[in-house]
């Protein structure tokens, strides 16, 4: 894409009121391309969460811009940042957020359904989606009758039926075991590569970082500056 999937511009977040009151985020620059997946890391309380909804249209900054799929957030209403997160963003969570009584399809298909679209065709992507995560054999699964791993993949196949151009994953790998996490980034990491796709992981993991192609850390909510990839750094280190 010629311009930055997402993009924010000397951002800062102020949250909370009075004594309580607390800055965030710190007058943080940066863009999202597609064609590979950057992670955030840093530690407790740093911004990440913060940084990773105010980029996906959840917040919206104290100051500063965020450009989303070239749309910006600045006075946005309630109704227009839900729009915008519909049109461009595709969400994962720690906690995987799936309808216990819906199957995974079903689950899949709510994503489809609140842009309108319905019937064979919404069934058809949704199969679609789950097979790209290697899960259309469980379509017909309910939530309690799948793994943790199996969850979240269902929850990844959710975040990109609708082929949104950025996917925004908070720690997808935190309430899972090493196996099963290294499993969920391979396959964010597949997804990255699309040319046209951003993905952005926050992640306190540094095991995970050899996946990224872009490694970003943050401490007490300034962006720190960014060195060569971890990725390469790690690797030396494992073949040590």
């Amino acid at each position: 894409m010629t311009h930055p999937i997402i993009a924010a511009n000397n951002v800062s977040k102020t949250l909370g009121n009075g004594a309580t009151q607390v800055q965030a985020l710190k007058h943080v620059d940066l863009s999202l391309n597609g064609g590979g997946l950057t992670m955030l890391m840093g530690p407790s309380g740093s911004g990440k969460t913060t940084l990773l909804s105010v980029l996906g249209g959840m917040l919206t900054p104290s100051e500063g811009t965020v450009l989303i799929g070239g749309a910006s957030t600045e006075g946005a209403s309630p109704d227009r940042l839900a729009e915008i997160r519909r049109s461009h963003i595709g969400f994962v969570f720690q906690t995987f957020h799936l309808f216990p009584t819906l199957t995974a399809a079903e689950n899949v298909q709510l994503a489809l359904d609140i842009r309108g679209e319905r019937g064979a065709a919404a069934r058809f992507k949704a199969r679609q989606a789950l097979t790209r995560v290697d899960l259309v054999h469980r379509a017909a699964a309910f939530p309690r009758e799948l793994s943790g791993g199996e969850q979240q993949r269902v929850a990844i196949a959710r975040a990109i039926v609708a082929e949104p151009a950025a996917i925004l994953a908070d720690e997808p790998t935190a309430a899972l075991d090493s196996v099963n996490g290294q499993a969920i980034m391979t396959i964010l990491s597949a997804i990255a590569q699309e040319p046209d796709r951003a993905v952005l992981v926050v992640t306190h993991d540094a095991r995970l970082a050899a996946l990224a192609d872009r490694l970003l850390r943050i401490e007490d909510g300034r962006l720190l500056p960014e060195t060569a990839p971890a990725s390469n750094v790690y690797r030396i280190r494992g073949s040590a």
